[in-house]
């Protein structure tokens, strides 16, 4: 069901429909291409570094997470439309094998002045592996299209 800024309120939550699984060739193929550090890439580099063990790319974690958010409840008019980041945090690594989910809630609502066709929603998202355990917490705001007026 699409959501116009109108329907939706502070609190409300929207959970992940789908479920994606990372293996380390998904970690070390994204690394490769856009975060080519060792630590990505090589297991005998990774169990050295400050992860002990090989870990996913941040960046590897933010993408699977937007690939969850279209795929899951939150279906604002207009499509997930990022108007930026408040918050971005990865709070454990993530490791080959790990199953992720997300779970999102409307922290904020706000209609523009400048542009009445639109507003912005304050979204927490939680990124959390197979134990429930967060490995990446954003706070982002998504630009929503509202209702037409007759």
């Amino acid at each position: 069901m699409t959501l116009y800024l109108d329907d939706i309120l502070p609190g409300q939550r929207f959970n992940g429909t789908t479920r994606i699984r990372i293996d380390e060739d998904r970690i070390k193929t994204f690394a490769a291409e856009f975060d080519p550090q060792p630590f990505h890439l090589d297991e005998g580099a990774a169990d050295t570094s400050i992860f002990r063990g090989l870990a996913a790319s941040g960046w590897h974690t933010a993408a699977v997470t937007m690939r969850l958010l279209v795929e899951g409840e939150f279906k604002p008019a207009g499509g997930i439309v990022g108007a930026g980041f408040d918050e971005l945090r990865w709070p454990r690594p993530l490791r080959p094998g790990d199953e992720l989910r997300v779970e999102s809630e409307v922290l904020e609502v706000r209609p523009s002045k400048s542009r009445p066709e639109q507003g912005v929603v304050k979204l927490r998202t939680t990124t959390l592996n197979q134990d429930g355990e967060a490995v990446q917490i954003s706070v982002g705001n998504v630009v929503v299209l509202r209702r037409q007026k007759p």
